[in-house]
């Protein structure tokens, strides 16, 4: 039964996770993606879209609750074949070596997809490289090794779950619950001690460290009277009053952006074809403005209500800087060099009327942390590549 669960859940993970993925544009890297040589790994990246507006806070949304909601029940399939994972001797043929090495891609490759993904989302980065370089490729060795076990087990389940009613499992009490038989794969003691819990209870055990790992996370995502209910989240569910009073990933301090940065001096400065502009935050402020209400969604798996913006459209800005129909464009922050602290967005990201260089949210300017002077806000974006603090857009054909 646990089996079954993984079969189903597990999958829709992977789904997930691999949108994701291209939900951060990696070909349009080295800035977007640093993963070396995806190579076949790749076949599905495709020009993510901008509809509709909430696509990544729900794919990146079920994912990590999805993932944090299996935990419980990965724990239990685990230990529910611990005789078979320190069997002796270890190896008894080569076609015995084989399924323990598969063995220990699907049970290592498990553990270390669930275990880097909890940290992740706690904002714990103590990995030794590139979270999304680890987590790409532990989910393809863990996916491969996945589809194996699969192949070798699902007659094997299937002819088990037909074996008995699982009606009439959750009905036994514990006076009259049996251990297993012997079976061929040695997973049943020769000798079991008296039971001390029903399989009933083993299942209510798992389902309902599930459910409240749910409770307390999907809220996060789902948002509304919901959020206070986000327990594990790592944000601040309060994060203060006023129209910037909503999350946050990293503060301006957390990466080394000042207000002498973002001062009077600071400029816009466009780029494109032979054309370059220099821009001060009263000029930008005195052209059309335009609105779009879009929540922030992060790869951990939290997100913000709809948020009311207010700036001036990509498509707008490509157009003065010579290039109307841009087929892309590098957002450059005044961040210092680092991860995130530039962008590629694409030409159907760029010509969504709602792609915004955001100047103000809720009618009042963007608070620093929030990524005043400007921001970029785009449908169905990560939010990482809504870059904040921006000082220059390069828009190429």
């Amino acid at each position: 039964m646990f089996g079954l669960v993984l079969l189903a859940g597990i999958p829709l993970m992977f789904l997930t996770g691999a949108l994701s993925y291209a939900a951060y544009n990696p070909d349009l890297g080295p800035l977007n993606d640093q993963t070396p040589d995806k190579g076949i790994l790749g076949f599905y990246l495709f020009d993510w879209p901008t509809h509709p507006y909430w696509l990544y806070r729900l794919t990146q949304g079920v994912h990590v609750t999805l993932g944090v909601t299996l935990v419980p029940v990965l724990l239990a399939k685990l230990w529910s074949v611990i005789p078979r994972l320190f069997e002796w001797p270890p190896v008894r043929s080569v076609a015995h070596a084989l399924e323990r090495l598969s063995l220990l891609a699907l049970v290592g490759g498990a553990v270390f997809e669930f275990v880097t993904g909890l940290l992740d989302i706690q904002l714990l980065y103590v990995f030794p490289g590139s979270f999304y370089t680890l987590h790409f490729y532990g989910a393809w060795v863990f996916m491969a090794a996945f589809v194996v076990h699969v192949g070798l087990r699902l007659g094997r389940m299937t002819r088990a779950l037909r074996s008995r009613s699982l009606t009439g499992e959750l009905r036994t009490d514990l006076a009259h619950t049996r251990p297993e038989p012997p079976d061929p794969d040695g997973l049943v003691p020769l000798a079991p001690r008296a039971p001390t819990m029903t399989r009933r209870g083993a299942v209510g055990m798992v389902g309902t460290g599930s459910l409240l790992l749910l409770a307390v996370t999907a809220g996060q995502s789902i948002g509304g009277s919901l959020r206070e209910s986000a327990l594990l989240a790592p944000h601040d569910r309060d994060p203060g009053a006023g129209p910037n009073g909503f999350q946050i990933n990293k503060t301006a301090a957390a990466v080394g952006v000042t207000r002498e940065l973002v001062g009077p001096d600071w400029r816009l400065e466009l780029r494109g074809h032979g054309r370059s502009l220099v821009l001060t935050r009263a000029q930008l402020l005195a052209l059309p403005q335009h609105a779009a209400a879009l929540p922030i969604a992060c790869v951990e798996g939290w997100s913000t209500a709809d948020q009311h913006w207010s700036g001036l459209r990509l498509t707008d800005l490509a157009a003065m800087a010579g290039l109307p129909r841009g087929g892309s464009v590098l957002v450059e922050s005044v961040q210092p060099p680092g991860p995130y602290s530039s962008v590629v967005l694409r030409g159907n990201q760029i010509h969504d009327p709602r792609a915004l260089l955001a100047l103000r949210v809720g009618g009042a300017d963007l608070s620093l942390d929030h990524g005043y002077p400007a921001r970029v806000i785009v449908p169905a974006n990560p939010g990482v590549n809504n870059t904040k603090w921006v000082h220059r857009l390069t828009f190429t054909a």
